[in-house]
């Protein structure tokens, strides 16, 4: 077996020293079992099966099985326990919260342990980058020129550079998100870039640019002109529609600020605004994801006459053209946020969607599958001065996936 040992087995070193090792196998079923065996499990399982029994434990305490000797090393770095693992239930999404306003640095949590590792990101050099996920991977985009792509797998650490998209360079807006095949592990990115149409506020240039992996290519796969709307900041890809928001330009009703337009990535549909959904209320701003191909907005819902004055918290779930709303968040837990701006960072996949405030480390948890409110345990760092800003994203922590 130790020929089969993956280009994945480099990265359990620097984990392990994050969750830690163990001594015996009982341990690691339960932590908190201070009674062991006496006889090793070692003797008795063949490697098949230990394979299949550790492939169903979340992603920590694999990389501490790693840990407990060479054998287990091996097995949870070679190809035929990588395919067991992908075939086993999905793991809790993770959250990575950046603590810094400046560096790419931060913990990621795990909500079936609930716990915060200290991980470091590839690629990435400012929080501030655009960040997409999907089944394991992620992909980032700088700030500045929105030129500069890499995909990566943030738990191996496995890291690539894709080519410069086309269309303008230094769009006024931009929408980065990605899609991964489970099956082929091929995966979609695109870009929605806007930009002003000189000298004119309400018309402006968008265009969509789409990225295969499989090819190695970009297409531009459309260009248009819309008229009292502008492309923004926010896209999803949901069941191979490419789902993006945009915004008025035309100073219209609180009810018309934002919108919703769909693109089909096979069908290549035009023009645009024909697919126009309207967006749930009014709202200060709107999240989109993908929760098991379906398309959610976690929105902040702003008051009738002042929209730009966030009363809460809703989340919706999009049914043909039709908005579903899932829950409101409590107010306990909108208070419990502290000053909560009309802005906020929210993402999820699966069954769990994450909420936070730009101003401080606290994080909420909504389990859509069980309807439940739940805070994060406080992450281990805390505010130390009073612009100090928080965001994060949040992805699947798999060891399969590579870019």
């Amino acid at each position: 077996m130790k020929g089969e040992t993956s280009w994945i087995s480099h990265c359990f070193d620097d984990m392990s020293k994050e969750v830690g090792g163990l001594d015996s196998f009982s341990e690691l079923i339960d932590e908190g079992n201070k009674e062991t065996t006496a006889v090793s499990v070692d003797l008795i399982l063949p490697d098949d099966l230990l394979e299949r029994i550790l492939a169903f434990l979340p992603v920590a305490s694999i990389f501490r099985a790693g840990s407990v000797c060479r054998r287990w090393h091996e097995i949870v770095s070679s190809k035929r326990f990588l395919w067991n693992f992908s075939n086993v239930l999905s793991q809790k999404p993770w959250y990575f919260m950046f603590t810094s306003s400046d560096e790419p640095v931060g913990y990621a949590y795990d909500p079936i342990l609930r716990k915060w590792y200290g991980i470091e990101l590839p690629c990435i050099q400012t929080p501030n980058w655009f960040i997409a996920s999907s089944c394991g991977l992620v992909c980032f985009m700088d700030n500045d020129s929105r030129s500069e792509l890499h995909v990566c797998n943030p738990v191996t650490k496995h890291c690539k550079k894709l080519e410069d998209p086309p269309g303008p360079k230094f769009p006024d807006y931009s929408a980065l998100s990605i899609s991964v095949n489970r099956m082929s592990h091929n995966y979609t990115v695109s870009v929605v870039k806007s930009k002003q149409v000189p000298g004119n506020f309400f018309q402006w240039d968008l265009s969509i640019h789409i990225y295969d992996s499989e090819t190695r290519m970009w297409a531009t796969s459309l260009t248009e002109v819309l008229t009292g709307w502008r492309g923004g900041d926010e896209s999803v890809i949901c069941d191979g529609i490419l789902y993006f928001l945009i915004y008025s330009t035309g100073g219209g009703t609180p009810e018309n600020r934002h919108g919703l337009v769909t693109y089909s990535l096979s069908g290549r549909s035009s023009p645009l605004l024909r697919s126009f959904i309207p967006v749930p209320g009014p709202l200060s701003c709107g999240r989109l994801m993908n929760l098991k191909e379906k398309l959610v907005v976690v929105g902040g819902m702003g008051k009738q006459d002042r929209p730009d004055i966030i009363k809460g918290i809703g989340i919706w779930v999009l049914e043909g053209r039709n908005w579903n709303e899932v829950a409101r968040m409590p107010h306990k837990y909108f208070q419990g946020f502290g000053e909560l701006d009309d802005v906020f960072a929210s993402s999820g996949t699966d069954d769990l969607i994450y909420i936070q405030s730009y101003g401080a480390p606290a994080l909420l948890v909504f389990d859509m599958n069980q309807k439940l409110w739940k805070w994060a345990q406080k992450c281990p760092v805390s505010k130390k001065f009073p612009l100090q800003l928080f965001t994060g994203f949040c992805f699947e922590p798999r060891l399969e996936f590579a870019p």
